[in-house]
Parts: C-alpha cells; structure tokens; sequence
C-alpha cells in the first residue's frame, strides 16, 4: 500500500495514476469525503485528514504502509518564521517515527541547502525532521517547476508576458511536473536504508528567452520576454494580495544570482525527459 498526500495537486495526481497504473494499492490523503470520491472511484482507499499538522491523523494513515508520498502544501505567503512549515514538519515526523511506513519521498526543493532567506526555506525544517525518524527517506530536490509558465499563458497570448526570471538568457534548472510524479512513484517502489538526496532536473536548462521561444511556437506569432525590474517587484505582489513579500523576492533573487541551484557534491542526480517546449505547447492547448 502507498500513501499519497497532495493527490489533488499536479504531482500527487501523477504519482497515483502511475502507481494505480502499475496495479500498486494506493491510499489517498485528503482533506474531505468530497475531495476523494473522484480516487475513489479509480480504486484508491480514501483517508481523510483535514488538516496536514495532525499528527495522530496521519500516523493513522501513515500506519502499514509500503511508502508514504509526502508534500508541503505550498504557501507563497508565508510569514518570515515558517509557522506553518514548522508545525507540518513536526507533526509528520512525528507521525512517521511513530508508526515506521517502508520508506517516504519528501517532495523537497532545488535550494534546500541554501542559507540566505527566502521562500524555499521551509525545507530546511522538513528534511531534518524526517531525516531524524529512522526510516528510510529519500529527499527529492526538484527544480524550478516548468508549469509555473501556466502564469504567462495570457501574457503571451497577446504578445508578451513579464519575466521575474533575468536577465533573459539566463538558464537555469526546471523539470515538468510529469517527471517529478514518475520519479516519486520510481523511487516509493525501490529498496534503500538511511536518507538518499536526489536532485530532479530536466532535460537541460531553461530562459525566459526560452520560455518566449516556445511560446511563439505554440502560438504561432512571436511572444517576447519584457523584464519586470526589481525595484517594482514588492509593490507588484502587495497589489496581488501578498502580506510577506519578501521571501519570494528573495527566492527569485536566489535563482537570478545563482546561489538557488543544487547541491549536486553528495548527492543522486537525475533527469526528467520532458521538455519546456512541449510543457508550453500543452499550456496553450488547455486554453
């Protein structure tokens, strides 16, 4: 039996439609009857747990498990401190150590390591905490989700989408969420003991010179990458609703300048096959 947080999400749907493919048992976790009954229908045993700092609620569900698919609901708005984070890590650590499943894969994040402040920190809370447990975890750095393009699909459209990713030529790692959700449901049904960290990227490095080339292509006209400048950045996203900034500015700082990258000395390399372009052209054909 596997158990899969996120199952709502991109990358825990991948993960259970390719291990309930593979005819692998798979439990879903998530937050309401309402929110299963699509997996139950596909054959998942459904779990609910409505909130992910439960720890009793998830070791219950944790409990007999062959492996455990574990994810940080994402917040783009956390406070400096984490609270958030910080409670989930614990409680699934707890829950985790408690009742021992198989194994777990933590869907962490390219940076995790870094130690200037900014968005991606929360892992520095989760990977320890589990890493603390006993089992057999495997810490699963992914990079810079190519379907975050999904934000510049209207943008390009007409011609043009703001870029928060410069200067323009600057490359750097991303990986689509289908590589991420194979790799997950790879690594749930292999064998190891202690803590493994593998960095997931794609087939090569990415633009947002990039990102307009294969937006042209998919559109048909061309599209062109305009660069937001900085100094606009923190009144642009309190407009958008965001009371702590600051921590996705420095996120994006940390991928601009370089110092959010892998770790890459001690660690598993992998990568994915799916490339940006095809990712963008399946953005414009969803509409």
């Amino acid at each position: 039996m596997f158990v899969i947080t996120g199952i709502t999400g991109k990358v825990g749907a991948i993960v259970a439609t390719t291990l309930l493919n593979a005819g692998q048992q798979v439990r879903a976790v998530v937050r309401s009857e309402e929110k299963g009954a699509p997996w139950q229908a596909r054959g998942c045993e459904i779990a609910v747990v409505p909130e992910a700092d439960d720890s009793a609620g998830l070791a219950r569900v944790f409990a007999d498990a062959d492996g455990v698919f574990l994810m940080n609901p994402p917040n783009y708005d956390s406070a400096p401190t984490f609270p958030d984070s910080r409670r989930r890590a614990e409680a699934s650590a707890k829950a985790i150590a408690d009742v021992k499943p198989g194994r777990v894969v933590l869907l962490s994040t390219v940076g995790a390591q870094a130690t200037e402040f900014n968005l991606l920190n929360w892992a520095q809370f989760y990977e320890p905490a589990l890493a603390a447990t006993g089992v057999p975890i495997a810490l699963l750095r992914a990079a810079w989700f190519m379907e975050n393009a999904a934000w510049d699909v209207a943008g390009a459209r007409e011609g043009r989408f703001d870029s928060y990713l410069q200067p323009l030529d600057h490359a750097i790692e991303m990986v689509s969420v289908h590589d991420i959700g194979h790799t997950v449901a790879d690594l749930l049904r292999e064998n190891w003991s202690g803590v493994r960290t593998v960095e997931l990227s794609g087939p090569r490095k990415y633009s947002a010179n990039d990102e307009a080339a294969g937006f042209a292509a998919a559109l048909g006209h061309t599209v062109e990458a305009v660069i937001v400048p900085r100094e606009r950045w923190e009144a642009t996203f309190r407009a958008q609703g965001m009371q702590n900034p600051q921590g996705r500015i420095r996120m994006l700082d940390g991928f601009n300048e370089g110092w959010i990258d892998f770790e890459r000395q001690g660690t598993e390399q992998r990568n994915g096959t799916v490339t940006f372009e095809r990712v963008l052209s399946e953005l414009i054909a969803k509409g």
